[in-house]
């Protein structure tokens, strides 16, 4: 099969929830980013085929927010789109669907993505509210309006958060902190080695900027903002290890190590990306940033998803014929300093990779080649748009550098794993 090409691509500064991108939705933020890369392309909007967008909050005002994103861009209406959601992959999995889409023969040049604005998800009624106001909507007259009105309770008010829903697992009942806390334990990682995993992080990202400002367009939120924001607003300036020391564990309170600070942050933004066949490439005369050489996904215990990425990335390198060795450059994504750490302690135990059938895919991580602009605990992680950052993000860096191999993979909410291996 010909090779699947990865042109372009583009995405919106990633700003913590509740901050300055905060007022734009899911679709405004994609739309931004995807006019945008239409534009610096050159590309004409009559020449994409499909439109695929990862998202993992759907918005109740914006159903199948693919279509809304492709027809608010000015792409044809003949064009057809649909949305995909796989947690945290979602942005991996736009990309995914359209390289099976296209090997399939339907379709050659599909643009792709992922949003988030989860400063918008949702504070929902309790069930209690939700029934006596569909009874009040009912009451033909004043008495039945009373009669519905005095059964609400003072508790009844209490939200239903659909952040917190959306990050605990339905399956086994933890929270995403909860499960790196798991990890925590069953590798043995101490507080002190999350604290400067988390602290290098945010020394990487905030050396990167410059670099990181080639995949960012600026972005004004609102009338009320007299200067675009220009760069990612999560990275910290000369954080240090008495400032990690001082926050407190947030899900396992008495004996817990994952805190605020070696977590990922919650995060607004969106990527978008242009994949075609590398023939419909030469016809438009595009030259590709790199070429999706394989990908992988992996399923493994929920209360333990954040292990996903060490299965997932032996599975990538068997179905490419390559072992780690052969990878110049690596990103995983840092849900939590925990999960990446309990991700490479695995990937370097012997036991670990006969157990599962993965000895000699895998030697020792190289360290000096992860992540070298800094991760999701500095970065954010919108986590319908991350997986479409990561490969943007590499794709930029193996460009720059002149590298030829490189992988990205992430752990999965619900006990799965991504990886992707890309090429230039």
């Amino acid at each position: 099969m010909e090779r699947i090409a990865i042109v372009d691509g583009l995405r919106t500064p990633f700003c913590k929830m509740g901050s300055v991108l905060k007022d734009m939705s899911a679709v405004d933020l994609a739309v931004h980013a995807t006019r945008e890369l239409l534009e610096r392309s050159k590309v004409d909007p009559k020449t994409i085929d499909e439109v695929i967008f990862g998202n993992v909050g759907q918005p109740a005002d914006a159903a199948n927010i693919s279509r809304v994103i492709a027809l608010v861009s000015g792409i044809p209406f003949t064009t057809p789109a649909f949305t995909v959601h796989r947690n945290c992959a979602s942005g991996i999995e736009s990309v995914v669907t359209a390289a099976l889409k296209i090997q399939a023969g339907e379709g050659k040049f599909i643009l792709v993505g992922g949003t988030e604005s989860m400063s918008n998800y949702p504070f929902l009624f309790t069930k209690e509210l939700q029934e006596i106001l569909s009874e009040l909507s009912r009451a033909k007259d004043f008495q039945s309006k009373i009669k519905a009105i005095i059964k609400i309770r003072p508790w009844y008010y209490s939200p239903r958060i659909g952040l917190q829903m959306g990050l605990t697992d339905a399956a086994c009942g933890l929270n995403m902190g909860q499960t790196a806390e798991v990890l925590a334990k069953e590798f043995g990682i101490s507080r002190l080695e999350q604290d400067e995993f988390s602290m290098k992080s945010h020394h990487k990202a905030v050396a990167a900027r410059e670099r990181l400002k080639e995949e960012i367009i600026p972005i004004i939120p609102g009338l009320k903002y007299k200067t675009a924001v220009e760069f990612d607003n999560g990275p910290r300036e000369n954080q240090t290890m008495e400032a990690q020391a001082k926050l407190k564990p947030i899900f396992d309170k008495r004996s817990g190590t994952v805190t605020a600070g070696n977590s990922s942050q919650v995060t607004d933004g969106a990527v978008a990306l242009l994949v075609m066949s590398e023939s419909r490439a030469k016809e438009l005369g595009l030259k590709p940033l790199g070429f999706l050489r394989s990908f992988a996904f992996a399923g493994v215990e929920p209360n333990r998803m954040g292990i996903g990425p060490a299965h997932a990335i032996p599975k990538v390198l068997k179905k490419a014929g390559m072992t780690l060795k052969d990878i110049q450059a690596i990103e995983i994504n840092e849900a939590f300093a925990a999960q990446v750490i309990a991700c490479l302690k695995a990937m370097e135990s012997e036991k670990f990779l006969a157990e599962f059938g993965y000895t000699g895919l895998i030697d020792k991580v190289n360290r000096d080649i992860l992540n070298l602009n800094g991760g999701a605990i500095a970065l954010g992680h919108p986590v319908g748009a991350t997986g479409s950052r990561l490969i943007l993000t590499m794709l930029k860096h193996l460009n720059r550098s002149n590298l030829s191999i490189g992988l990205v993979s992430l752990c999965i909410g619900g006990g799965q794993g991504a990886a992707m291996i890309l090429e230039r």
